[in-house]
């Protein structure tokens, strides 16, 4: 058995024409759709980027506990799993968090893996001073750390003429050729990971000529997290450049299904395509994430399987099903046992007859609102303890934030805590925690998705609310969150109700 998984970052499942999308060329994606099972019901876990890639390996959820952050030595990693069965896995990235402080511990856990540099700003090719102007751009200047980044981005793109210079183009033809030299061999898995669609929005005129409109103002493909201040004119443009950079990624996806057709690979490899969230373009007078609440155009994701055992085309799934279910699908697909601490599910009977796995589903950030979903509503409880939401924890042995260590201050907040139910044992550093962006602006909010599904009007309906608390409490206590996120969350006095 084979298998192999595409994951892209931030993709808006609203974008794509298996989703009900009319105006973004995306005919690999309808491809796709018309040989697997699509899933309608399909939600993120934690955000962002790897904390989404810690429940990959984990299949439990990160953002109760950690922000972002490293694989602990506690933690049940898949794909190390995989290779202590027997099962090579091989990672194929141009996501260059991998390499920085906070997640510098994940691609070690395959037997092999390749990197591509250039996205994002990444710190790659060496100009110190640029013999070329960089574009105005007042968004992106507001700080050192965004004026440094801008320019460290456009002096990569020096290096990328073509679209095929690209880093999703090189790993998308690595990953054909991990196929061209393996498809004859058994027990392996492929993890095919890129940025794209990911801002900023870099991509070459033949996929822009895809989207003609008109604008004439400055360089504008790398929108700031928080409310919008762009024109109409800007907003629609930078909807484009996403657009753009959507059909570029459908294009290589093109190219890897492609090599599933000339190797045969459909009659015994599994094929799961997804992301770890999606984006606000404008939606909720908003960009990006880590800002506003967990809106659908950031939580209910795309998710396509193809499993050879039961061989079903163009069909649709309807259960709730999450990113925590996809290391335990591994798993179960390669007949290997998956350990207790992985509350994922396999989703194989959903496959075969959508089989519910979940009546609820838990999602959010570290320190944001806590989110449950029962399919038909969401409820997005909001911090109510104080103005700095506070008491807030990280409770890790790996302290690290994306870039950096944790400093000498924060440390000197650390004290031990007794171990958590999934530590093994372990004891664990209590360190004050920081929030990616304060919740405290928005409420509390429950939304019903059926007649909503916009999430434009929260409902006001205290029956549904006080059920949808329950469910929150439960799943809270089921992954033995920290006393702090109840009291947070001002949940203590609630669940006292609910007993």
């Amino acid at each position: 058995m084979k298998a192999i998984l595409v994951m892209f970052d931030t993709l808006n499942r609203r974008m794509l024409e298996p989703y009900g999308c009319d105006w973004i060329h995306t005919p690999n994606f309808q491809r796709l759709a018309e040989q697997s099972v699509t899933f309608d019901n399909y939600y993120i876990g934690s955000m962002p980027c790897m904390p989404a890639r810690r429940e990959l390996h984990t299949g439990r959820y990160n953002f109760l506990h950690r922000s972002w952050g490293p694989i602990e030595p506690f933690d049940d990693s898949m794909p190390a799993m995989l290779n202590d069965n027997g099962v090579y896995s091989h990672l194929i990235t141009d996501h260059n968090h991998y390499f920085e402080d906070g997640g510098a511990t994940y691609h070690n856990r395959y037997s092999s893996w390749e990197l591509n540099r250039g996205q994002e700003a990444d710190n790659w090719k060496a100009l110190i001073d640029p013999p070329f102007e960089i574009p105005p751009s007042t968004r992106r200047m507001e700080s050192n750390q965004s004026s440094r980044m801008w320019t460290q981005e456009h002096i990569n793109r020096q290096y990328m003429p073509t679209p095929d210079d690209q880093p999703q183009a090189h790993t998308f033809r690595q990953g054909i050729e991990f196929i061209e030299n393996n498809h004859g061999s058994d027990n392996w898995f492929l993890q095919i990971e890129t940025f794209d669609p990911h801002e900023p929005f870099f991509t070459h005129q033949e996929y822009k000529d895809l989207y003609p409109h008109a604008y004439d103002g400055d360089l504008l493909d790398w929108p700031t997290y928080g409310s919008v201040t762009e024109t109409w004119e800007e907003v629609e443009h930078l909807r484009y450049e996403y657009a753009s950079l959507v059909s570029m990624c459908d294009h290589y996806l093109g190219k890897l299904l492609d090599a599933m057709d000339e190797h045969n690979l459909w009659d015994d490899t599994m094929l799961i395509v997804t992301t770890d969230h999606g984006f606000l373009l404008g939606e909720h007078d908003g960009w990006g994430k880590n800002v506003h609440p967990w809106y659908n155009e950031n939580a209910h994701v795309p998710l396509f399987i193809w499993d050879p055992r039961s061989a079903l085309k163009n069909k649709r799934r309807n259960s709730l099903v999450q990113l925590i279910d996809m290391p335990a699908t591994l798993l179960e697909y390669f007949g290997i046992e998956r350990p207790i601490d992985m509350h994922g599910q396999p989703l194989h009977d959903t496959i075969e007859r959508d089989e519910p796995v979940r009546e609820v589903a838990m999602f959010g950030a570290f320190g944001g609102h806590v989110n449950v979903t029962d399919g038909q509503y969401i409820y997005m409880r909001a911090p109510e303890v104080g103005q700095d939401n506070s008491p807030l924890y990280e409770y890790t042995l790996m302290p690290t934030h994306i870039r950096t260590l944790f400093s000498v201050e924060e440390m000197k907040t650390a004290t031990f805590h007794p171990p958590f139910s999934f530590t093994k044992g372990c004891p664990v550093m209590q360190i004050k925690g920081k929030p990616w962006a304060t919740p405290v602006p928005f409420e509390t909010s429950l939304y019903n998705l059926e007649k909503d599904p916009y999430q434009q009007t929260p409902l006001d309906d205290s029956e549904i609310e006080t059920r949808m608390i329950g469910h929150l409490i439960d799943l809270m206590k089921e992954n033995d969150a920290p006393a702090d996120q109840f009291e947070r969350l001002n949940l203590e006095s609630v669940d006292q109700m609910h007993l």
